[in-house]
């Protein structure tokens, strides 16, 4: 008997099984090189954090956390676009998924563009790769963040046209999965960013 005749809706084609990652498989194989990679990075900011708490302490100081605060909001609420656009694609409502991509798009930008100004502003006021090693680990660390916001929004702006022209549907739809599967791996990279670079507290 079909599924359908029984009234039992059958499985959409690439929705993912039980315990399936979303998107391709090729994108988690990136995912976790850069989890590897910033998780060694994180460490690293650790020990010497450890070891020269002092200057941390002043380093972390002398940042804007108003700033900080406001591009984790803007970055979380354009994660929670993505998530939308997945949820609509996969109901069939593309006009409704090109709409919360684009969302996602610009509060990515507004995030880009903030945290350049920010950085701007760090290093005119001083701060310098060869400078402290809290000065090294923070432009460090949020110049490669930002690097992996700009390449994702160059992947959001495809999968939004896709979505506005069309391309994708109920059945169809991985390129918006990889793309939120990415977009969901910089805001939790994000979110570690910012609570050890503008939360967290070394011990003294």
């Amino acid at each position: 008997m079909n599924p359908g005749d029984a009234g039992i809706a059958a499985p959409r084609s690439d929705a993912p099984s039980d315990g399936a990652l979303p998107g391709d498989l090729a994108i988690w194989v990136f995912i976790f090189a850069e989890l590897a990679v910033f998780a060694l990075l994180f460490a690293a900011f650790a020990f010497a954090r450890a070891a020269h708490p002092g200057s941390f302490a002043r380093g972390q100081g002398a940042l804007d956390r108003g700033l900080g605060l406001t591009e984790t909001l803007l970055l979380i609420t354009s994660g929670y676009c993505v998530a939308r656009a997945s949820r609509a694609v996969a109901r069939d409502l593309l006009p409704a998924c090109a709409r919360w991509l684009r969302a996602a798009l610009a509060l990515g930008a507004g995030f880009a563009l903030l945290k350049t100004f920010e950085l701007h502003a760090d290093v005119a006021r001083g701060m310098s790769l060869a400078g402290n090693l809290f000065d090294m680990f923070y432009l460090s660390l949020s110049f490669f963040h930002l690097m992996h916001v700009l390449m994702g929004l160059v992947i959001l702006a495809v999968v939004a046209w896709k979505a506005g022209a069309g391309r994708y549907r109920a059945g169809e739809h991985s390129g918006v999965e990889t793309a939120g599967s990415y977009w969901h791996m910089v805001d939790l990279l994000w979110l570690v960013l910012f609570f050890l670079l503008y939360v967290s507290h070394p011990s003294s």
